[in-house]
């Protein structure tokens, strides 16, 4: 099991709760995550679930984000990538680090990525993308180079989606870490070991 969270001791605070003390309104909430393109109550939602009228808002949001918004799956996994690496999260790491691999990203970028180094090789949008989702989560906001890329080259909806998408997956994984939510490892992908390595 990957830990979340680097607090000692360790313990999962807020595990998926029992079907027996589970509210109405919890009930209602898995199930819709259940019935929607998730399939299943995992990750954040674990904690999430605690409140869950937020849980669904979260979830609506996240939903957009990644199935429906202006950005190429390949950019949209790698700033996801890149969120995961900089809050240290193993599950979205976990998750979208195969995701990445998978949209056409190249594994040697993800590696290196996982590994705190500079990503490469990667396409140019990808390439765009990671640098704005990296000066976003160090400086809280994007210089008018980088932007100005991003909006050339990706258009000024996708800058709107990458921004919106950087903040929703640093929430997501800050819960995760809050919580301690653990993730199960995944063959043959790597989780993330705390920096410096």
């Amino acid at each position: 099991m990957l830990q979340q969270g680097h607090t000692r001791p360790w313990a999962e605070r807020l595990p998926m709760p029992s079907a027996e003390s589970m509210t109405d309104a919890q009930r209602a909430a898995a199930q819709a995550l259940i019935d929607g393109p998730r399939k299943a109550v995992f990750g954040p939602f674990i904690p999430l679930l605690q409140s869950p009228v937020l849980m669904e808002r979260i979830g609506s949001l996240g939903e957009y984000l990644r199935f429906d918004s202006s950005l190429d799956a390949r950019v949209r996994e790698l700033a996801t990538c890149a969120v995961a690496r900089h809050v240290g999260n193993q599950f979205e790491w976990v998750v979208h680090a195969a995701a990445a691999v998978k949209a056409g990203v190249s594994a040697e970028a993800i590696e290196a990525l996982r590994l705190g180094r500079r990503a490469a090789p990667l396409a140019e949008d990808e390439q765009l993308a990671l640098d704005f989702a990296q000066e976003l989560l160090c400086n809280n906001g994007v210089s008018e180079p980088t932007y100005a890329a991003v909006e050339s080259h990706l258009g000024k909806p996708a800058a709107v989606d990458l921004s919106a998408l950087v903040g929703y997956f640093a929430m997501v994984c800050w819960v995760m870490n809050v919580a301690h939510t653990p993730v199960k490892p995944t063959e043959g992908q790597a989780g993330l070991d705390a920096f410096p390595l």
